[in-house]
């Protein structure tokens, strides 16, 4: 999964992120409000042929004046440059030339990276005189595109595939597990991954961002095959002065993203930190299956009951995510490294888990004799049946009389008493109510 990396870069208003929307297939908000995150969303996996890349998407590149480009600005597109394979370098078709694309188009050639020059806003299949211009540009031929009709883009997509490095993996691996390791920085996740594999040994896998963010490590363990993601720490915002730290905020985001379970790893001589509560919630929101590390025990002082009322703090500051297992850990000396490794077993064997119709409706046919439904003004909720639609995490829809009624508590009642039966430790469950003949 060393991935092809494909960076799209120009200044404002070009049509960036409708590209970036366009070739991933789907809309994906650039800017997205999440549980105490606020960030930029510029990364996803995209296919094209069946060959797999990772495409992100910079900030627009915009000079302070007219003279140079400001040092933060430039250093957006130095991480452009330093991390992409192939770089989609977008001017506007109708504005022509200006200044900023002059001076972007120099700093790209001075990179030796595969340029390849779009223009776009073209809404027409015949490409007008005013297009040549961009020669000037001195990255090759421009390739005209509609970024909001989709005009053009499969030609572009052929012609970014065929500058693929042959080293890069183009291939879907679907039995791969995808385990990020995160937490704020200095608490142990890189010493973590070292224990696991027995030795120093880091693997690069160019994922978007700084060459100091996210490393990808490949390990086998008990015949099932995985990639353990190394990330950069979250931390305090106010703390976060360079676009350098910046992209890593976003690296870290990313890596979740494309993760299937997550080790958030504490610092057992702190305890839970409020960037600690951040990054899991935004996992959480994300849906993926989380384990809560808690590393250095060996080193915490610790009396007769220090386990359970550290346990305990966990519980209450990181309550939205009960359902995941804690294990005490100590990365350096390798101290319950095992049941980690077991717990990720577990927890994949549960992100993928199923519910057969009939069984999941004799648990809720129970629960609800059990506990009766809430009602309102005299109408209570019904309650017809459910059905799991999907896993990784498992959604189940239920069908009921009317949303309104479906109280938060008894929503919650409902999977307290799934968990019951099936566990699903480590996972998110989520729930969508339908009423009857939606």
């Amino acid at each position: 999964m060393n991935r092809p990396v494909v960076c799209i870069v120009g200044r404002p208003n070009v049509g960036k992120s409708t590209l970036f929307n366009r070739i991933v297939g789907r809309r994906i908000a650039i800017t997205e409000d999440n549980p105490g995150v606020t960030r930029d969303r510029i990364y996803s996996e995209a296919e094209w042929l069946n060959r797999y890349f990772i495409l992100i998407d910079t900030g627009g590149l915009e000079p302070e004046s007219e003279e140079i480009i400001p040092l933060n600005i430039r250093r957006q597109a130095e991480v452009a440059i330093d991390t992409a394979d192939v770089i989609l370098f977008v001017v506007d078709g109708i504005d022509g030339v200006t200044t900023t694309d002059i001076e972007i188009a120099s700093i790209l050639r001075r990179s030796g990276k595969e340029v390849l020059l779009v223009c776009n806003k073209i809404d027409t299949h015949k490409t007008p005189d005013a297009i040549f211009e961009f020669y000037e540009l001195g990255v090759g031929e421009p390739i005209v595109i509609s970024a909001e009709q989709g005009l053009g883009i499969g030609d572009l997509l052929d012609e970014v595939i065929e500058h693929f490095p042959e080293d890069k993996d183009t291939d879907y691996e679907e039995d791969i597990i995808k385990v990020s390791v995160i937490g704020k920085p200095n608490v142990g996740k890189s010493s973590l991954i070292n224990n696991i594999l027995g030795e120093e040994r880091v693997i690069v896998t160019n994922i978007p961002g700084t060459t100091r963010d996210a490393i990808d490590t490949y390990f086998t363990y008990d015949d099932e095959k995985y990639v353990f993601i190394d990330t950069a720490g979250l931390r305090r915002k106010r703390s976060i002065y360079e676009n350098v730290e910046r992209y890593s905020v976003v690296r870290t985001l990313a890596a979740i993203d494309r993760s299937d379970l997550c080790i958030l790893v504490i610092d057992g001589t702190e305890g839970v930190t409020e960037q600690d509560t951040k990054i899991a919630g935004y996992a959480h929101e994300n849906g993926k299956g989380i384990i809560i590390a808690v590393n250095k025990w060996d080193i915490v002082d610790k009396e007769t009951n220090t386990y359970w009322e550290f346990e305990k703090d966990i519980r209450n500051k990181l309550g939205f995510i009960v359902y995941a297992p804690i294990v005490f850990i100590s990365a350096k000396t390798g101290r319950r490294v095992n049941k980690l490794l077991e717990l990720i077993k577990v927890v994949n064997n549960n992100y993928n888990l199923r519910i057969s119709t009939g069984v999941l409706n004799d648990i809720i046919n129970e629960a609800v004799i059990l506990n009766q439904p809430p009602s309102d003004k005299g109408v209570r909720l019904k309650i017809y049946y459910g059905t799991q639609v999907s896993v990784r995490p498992p959604k189940f829809v239920v069908f009921i009389n009317k949303r309104e009624l479906m109280h938060f508590s008894y929503q919650r009642y409902l999977e307290n008493q799934i968990r019951q039966y099936f566990g699903f430790e480590g996972v998110p469950i989520r729930f969508e109510f339908r009423e009857k003949g939606d």
